[in-house]
């Protein structure tokens, strides 16, 4: 049985940093979404924030095809990424093609820290963080999860507190046995 593991919250909650965590500890691959769509920066270049949603959809899409082949050939995986409603249809597919289990984990931290984490990262410049993206952080920071209807468990990891990171993972290895 494969699993498809999808950790999503908004920006600067801690995804990719748990993320990184839970392939290591789990041992399955991680495909994430920035990373790809920093590729496609360096290669296409980038100009305005309708751009960079163009190509925060093609990494979307590439994510779930990579995935896809993942589960195909018999491999779980972990997928990151600030994952939206609109993603659901995509998803479904991948996991009615594959037969693959299905869960869910938002990462959450409170608005401040989000904030603090937001104005300290440096990132791709790309991603255009200066051009209107901090006013779209703080209208979400403290919105509550937005997890896809996909069913399987769902979890919240608040990033902020340590101990959640080992009862997270008890949880997801209890899951995958």
């Amino acid at each position: 049985m494969t699993d498809l593991m999808i950790i999503l919250g908004c920006p600067a909650s801690g995804k990719t940093t748990l993320a990184r965590r839970l392939a290591a500890e789990l041992t399955v691959p991680i495909l994430s979404k920035d990373d790809i769509k920093e590729a496609l920066f360096d290669v296409l270049g980038f100009a305005d924030r309708e751009g960079s949603r163009r190509l925060s959809d093609a990494s979307f899409a590439a994510q779930l095809r990579m995935a896809q082949t993942q589960l195909d050939a018999g491999l779980s995986c972990l997928l990151e990424g600030n994952w939206r409603a609109e993603h659901t249809g995509g998803v479904l597919e991948v996991v009615a093609r594959s037969g693959a289990r299905i869960a869910q984990v938002w990462c959450r931290a409170s608005a401040g820290e989000i904030l603090r984490r937001f104005a300290a990262r440096v990132r791709h410049a790309g991603h255009l963080d200066t051009a209107g993206l901090a006013e779209e952080v703080k209208r979400t920071a403290g919105l509550p999860p937005a997890f896809l209807h996909l069913g399987g468990p769902r979890w919240i990891y608040d990033s902020e507190r340590p101990a959640a990171y080992p009862a997270l993972v008890g949880d997801l290895k209890i899951w995958r046995m």
